[in-house]
C-alpha cells in the first residue's frame, strides 16, 4: 500500500485476515495518527515501514504487541515528541530503527536505553541539542549510526560506522581528513615559524635605523610565530590520533590541550591584527602628515605594545573563564579554532565570536585599507611636480606594488573569514572542506607573509644584509689568503668598493624614503 493517499491505517481487523503478515509497507501516504488498537493484531510483523507520511504523534503503547518487529522506519514525518518508553516493548527484537528527517523531534537521553539489540540507528536531519555519550552506551550491538552532523559521531565512539564520516576538517579515522591537509599543516607551520624566527634573529643582529620600529616588527613576528606553534601542535595531535580519531574526538575537543592551542591561535591572530593596525596608523601619520611631528616616543611605543598584548590575551582568555556562559568555545571542531557557528553554540559565545571577527577585525581591516590608499595617494600627489619623470614613475610603481601586496595579503586572509562567519550566522550550510582550507591555509597567510612584507622587502633591510654578507666574505678571504698581504690588500679595496657602492634606488630622494623605516 505505497503512495495510495491513505489517510489512516486499515481497520484493526485487517491483520486477522492475514495472520502470516510479516512485512507492511505504507510509504508515501497521508497517515497522521498511530495507536495500539490498530496494530494489536499484527503480532507477526517483522518490518514496518511508515516513512514519508504525516504522522505527528506516536502514543507510548503503539508497538506493544509487535514483539517480533526487527525493522521500524518512521522517517520523513512530522513527529515532535516521543515518550521515553515508546520503544521499550521492542527491546528484544528491534535491530533497525530509522526516525530521520523529523526536524522538530526532540531526542531525549533515555529514548534508546531499552534497545540493547539494536544494530542500526538513523537520526539524519535531526538537531540533537543536548546530545550525550550516555544516549548510545546501552546499545552495545550498535554497528551503524547516521547523524545530521559529523560532530555527533564523537558521542558514539564505540560504533564501528558513523555517517557523515567527515566535516571536511576531520574524519572518522583522522583529526585531519586527508593527506593534503596533513602535509600542508606541517609546511605552513615550518614556513610560519622559520620565517618569523629568521626575521627576529636578523633584526637583532642588524643595526636598526629606528629601534622602536624594529622592536614593533620583532613583536609582530613573535605573535605570528605563535600561529606556527598552533599549526605544529595540530600536526602533532593528528599523528597521535591517526586511524582512531573518533574514539578520542570528544576527549580531545574537551581537553586542556585543545583549549590551549585554540587560545594560542586566537592570541596570535588578534595581537597580529592589532599590531598591523598600529604600524599602519604610525606609517600613515608619517607619510600623510610628514611635518606634524606625531611620531611616538619610546615610552609611548612600550605602552602601546604592552596594551596590545594585554588586550589580545584578554580576548583569547575570556571564553575560558566561564564554561557555563561560553560552553566549549574552542572545542567546536578538531582543530580547536572558533570560526564556524552552529545551533548548539551558546548565544553568548556566538555573539562574542561575531564581535571579534565581524566587529574588531573588520574595523581593523577597513582602517588598514583606507590608510594604505591614503598613503599611496599622498605619495603620488607629492611626486606630481617631480622633474625626473622616469625616476618618479619607478618609485611610485615600487611603492604601489608593496602597498598592494600588504593590503592584498590582509584581504586574502580576512575576507574569506568574514564571509564564512556571516554565512554561518545566517545558518547557511558551509561545506566542511571550505572551513578546513580557511583554518589551515588562509588563517596563517598573514603570519607567513608578514616577515616578507614588513622586513625582507624593505630596501634598508636588504642593504644591511648585503653589508653583512660582504663583511663575512672579506673575513673569509682574509683567512684564506693571509699568506699574501699585498694581494689581500688589493682584494680588500676592491671588495670594499663593491660592497659599499650605494644602489641606484638609494640615490633617489623621495618622501617615502625620508624615514628609513618605510623604505
Amino acid at each position: 500500500m505505497v503512495n495510495t493517499s491513505l489517510q489512516q491505517l486499515p481497520h484493526p481487523s485487517f491483520c486477522q485476515h492475514m495472520p502470516a503478515l510479516d512485512w507492511l509497507d505504507l510509504e508515501g501516504n497521508q497517515i497522521q495518527t498511530l495507536n495500539y488498537s490498530i496494530l494489536k493484531t499484527c503480532s507477526k510483523l517483522e518490518v514496518l515501514l511508515l516513512m514519508d507520511n504525516r504522522i505527528r504523534r506516536v502514543p507510548e503503547n503503539t508497538f506493544q504487541s509487535l514483539w517480533k518487529l526487527a525493522e521500524l522506519n518512521l522517517s520523513t514525518n512530522r513527529i515532535r515528541e516521543l515518550s521515553k518508553n515508546t520503544f521499550k516493548s521492542l527491546s528484544k527484537s528491534l535491530l533497525k530503527l530509522n526516525i530521520s528527517y523529523n526536524p522538530s523531534l526532540h531526542i531525549h537521553p533515555s529514548h534508546f536505553s531499552h534497545l540493547t539489540h539494536l544494530q542500526s540507528l538513523a537520526l539524519e536531519g535531526i538537531e540533537i541539542e543536548d546530545i550525550q555519550t550516555k544516549m548510545f552506551l546501552p546499545m552495545k550491538n550498535l554497528s551503524h549510526i547516521y547523524f545530521k552532523k559529523f560532530q555527533y559521531c564523537s558521542y558514539a565512539p564505540h560504533v564501528r560506522s558513523c555517517k557523515p564520516n567527515t566535516d571536511g576538517i576531520s574524519s572518522f579515522e583522522n583529526l585531519l581528513a586527508n593527506i593534503v591537509l596533513r602535509v600542508s599543516v606541517w609546511v605552513m607551520a615550518f614556513i610560519t615559524c622559520f620565517g618569523n624566527l629568521f626575521v627576529i634573529g636578523m633584526r637583532s643582529l642588524i643595526r636598526a635605523e629606528n629601534n622602536l620600529h624594529a622592536a614593533c616588527i620583532k613583536v609582530l613576528c613573535f605573535a605570528d610565530c605563535l600561529m606556527g606553534v598552533y599549526l605544529f601542535f595540530v600536526g602533532v595531535f593528528d599523528v597521535k590520533f591517526r586511524g582512531q580519531y573518533n574514539r578520542n574526538a570528544l576527549l580531545w575537543m574537551e581537553s586542556i590541550e585543545c583549549r590551549t592551542i585554540g587560545f594560542l591561535a586566537m592570541l596570535s591572530s588578534e595581537v597580529s591584527v592589532l599590531l598591523l593596525t598600529y604600524l599602519t596608523l604610525e606609517k600613515f601619520l608619517v607619510i600623510v602628515f610628514p611635518f606634524s611631528n606625531l611620531r611616538p616616543s619610546k615610552l609611548q611605543t612600550g605602552v602601546v605594545l604592552a596594551s596590545i598584548w594585554m588586550l589580545g590575551f584578554i580576548i583569547a582568555a575570556v571564553p575560558l573563564m566561564n564554561e557555563n556562559v561560553f560552553g566549549n568555545y574552542y572545542g567546536r571542531n578538531g582543530v580547536c579554532f572558533p570560526l564556524h557557528s552552529d545551533r548548539q553554540e551558546k548565544p553568548t559565545a556566538k555573539g562574542y565570536s561575531t564581535g571579534i571577527f565581524l566587529g574588531l577585525n573588520l574595523v581593523a581591516f577597513l582602517v588598514i585599507v583606507f590608510s594604505y590608499s591614503s598613503m599611496f595617494y599622498s605619495i603620488y600627489k607629492t611626486g606630481i611636480n617631480a622633474t625626473d619623470l622616469r625616476s618618479r614613475l619607478h618609485r611610485d610603481v615600487a611603492v604601489a606594488n608593496r602597498f598592494f601586496f600588504i593590503v592584498f595579503s590582509d584581504a586574502l586572509c580576512w575576507i574569506p573569514i568574514f564571509l564564512v562567519k556571516v554565512l554561518s550566522l545566517l545558518e547557511v550550510e558551509i561545506p566542511g572542506t571550505i572551513s578546513s582550507w580557511v583554518v589551515i591555509f588562509i588563517l596563517p597567510i598573514n603570519s607567513a607573509l608578514n616577515p616578507i612584507l614588513y622586513t625582507l622587502t624593505t630596501s634598508f633591510f636588504r642593504e644591511q644584509v648585503e653589508v653583512l654578507l660582504c663583511r663575512w666574505q672579506r673575513r673569509h678571504i682574509l683567512k684564506k689568503d693571509s699568506k699574501s698581504l699585498t694581494s689581500s690588500t688589493v682584494f680588500m679595496e676592491a671588495s670594499r668598493a663593491a660592497c659599499y657602492q650605494p644602489p641606484a634606488y638609494l640615490q633617489r630622494v623621495s618622501l617615502i624614503s625620508a624615514d628609513p623605516r618605510y623604505a
